[in-house]
């Protein structure tokens, strides 16, 4: 394998996580269903997408959850505290454990009780209703290429599990990795199983589902916005940021990772190399083969 400069890559071992991201991956990975394709030529190649701001604008959790109050699942209060633990989670979620209980807190308040199968049957309202609009379509075209090339793609999204598998059913994807929450007889008990899907427990998701269904990591592409998402990234051999936050932007142009931004309205603007695909790649932009003879030159 080759590193984005064309010399060989050093692969550095990557630390284990703690044991709760590694239970919150392995739970992932363990209940995430696949739907069958048609064709898979390229079966050990594949492509793993965050959801919030990746893929769709804004956060999943809370668009769900604002679908959910509207039918009277919920009151204001809750989604107040819901959207309250959702943005500290956003902002400080990597370094602060408080901020990481307070929003699993406020995940979990709103299931609790109610029956899987009522939540799965709104979730499907919800996304027609305010989710399907607001999914980016620059990402949305990035997910057909892979498909497109024969490669697997999956959703790796701190989003319930439940909804992970709404978006990636309508959106004609593989799977879905996302927070698993107990149930019991069929109803949330308002506990998680591991943790949020967050941060290294979205790397040892993918692990564990490498494992399982056999892919090749160094032969895989990752995409995301948030720095929040550096260890699955630096997973596969094939990173990528979207609509990047300043860390990540700045990690991005350090290391030369393709950086795609649809937050102007305009298609992507492509620096580095084009979305790898199989043996080789997709056809890139004019601004990509720049940049690619700038990196040869320098």
């Amino acid at each position: 394998m080759t590193g984005e400069s064309g010399k060989p890559a050093i692969r550095r071992p990557v630390r284990s996580p703690p044991e709760r991201e590694v239970l919150a991956g392995e739970a992932s990975a363990a209940v995430a269903a696949v739907e069958p394709p048609a064709l898979v030529p390229d079966p050990t190649a594949a492509a793993f997408f965050d959801v919030d701001n990746t893929l769709m604008r804004g956060a999943s959790i809370y668009h769900f959850a604002r679908g959910l109050a509207a039918r009277g699942m919920f009151g204001p209060k809750d989604l107040a505290r819901l959207t309250w633990g959702q943005v500290a989670f956003r902002m400080r979620g990597q370094e602060n454990t408080d901020h990481i209980d307070a929003a699993r807190e406020a995940a979990l308040a709103f299931v609790t009780g109610h029956r899987v199968d009522d939540i799965v049957r709104l979730g499907e309202e919800i996304y027609d209703d305010t989710m399907a609009d607001r999914i980016w379509e620059g990402t949305r075209e990035l997910t057909q290429r892979h498909l497109q090339a024969g490669q697997r793609v999956w959703l790796v999204t701190a989003t319930p599990v439940e909804l992970a598998n709404i978006l990636a059913r309508r959106l004609g994807l593989t799977g879905a990795l996302g927070t698993v929450s107990e149930s019991a007889d069929g109803v949330y008990t308002g506990r998680l199983v591991g943790g949020l899907l967050h941060g290294k427990a979205k790397a040892a998701a993918v692990e564990a589902l490498a494992r399982r269904e056999g892919l090749d990591l160094t032969r895989s592409s990752a995409y995301s916005d948030s720095v929040n998402d550096l260890p699955m990234l630096r997973l596969v051999g094939h990173p990528n940021v979207v609509n990047p936050d300043a860390e990540l932007l700045a990690e991005a142009r350090r290391r030369n990772w393709p950086v795609h931004d649809f937050r102007s309205g305009r298609r992507a603007t492509m620096i580095a190399l084009p979305v790898a695909a199989g043996a080789g790649a997709v056809a890139g932009s004019v601004a990509a083969a720049v940049a690619l003879r700038r990196r040869r030159s320098g």
